[in-house]
């Protein structure tokens, strides 16, 4: 059984960063891993994601150039790293995982198991 566990969410400041962790396990690897996040009465929104071997990344646009999803393989972690934090960054964030590949990688419905959500603060 798939279990993600996120750590690392808190308040920042806008301009400031921070730092989020998944620790993944219940298998030897994944397609991908990815990021979501979501604020109360919205979908959830892709943010970032990460093939597992070949370590091929993709970004929402809103995000691109200020946060960095990485991986470490050994370790069954996923991080994301965000930084020029702005209040709409405000969220739940989620860690997601991905055992098959599927065309709509920035769809929640291609992802097979998720971790319990970490809150991010951003005041302005």
């Amino acid at each position: 059984q798939v279990q993600l566990i996120e750590s690392g969410g808190g308040l920042a400041q806008a301009g400031g960063s921070l730092r989020l962790s998944c620790a993944a396990s219940g298998r030897a690897s994944w397609y991908a891993m990815a990021w979501f996040r979501q604020t109360p009465g919205k979908v959830r929104q892709f943010v970032a994601r990460i093939k597992w071997n070949s370590g091929n990344t993709g970004y929402a646009d809103s995000v691109k150039g200020r946060f960095t999803i990485s991986r470490d393989t050994a370790k069954n972690t996923v991080t994301l790293q965000m930084n020029a934090l702005k209040p709409e960054d405000t969220a739940v964030y989620f860690c997601a995982s991905q055992i098959a590949p599927i065309a709509a990688f920035d769809s929640p419905s291609s992802y097979d198991a998720w971790g319990q959500g970490t809150q991010v603060s951003v005041s302005s």
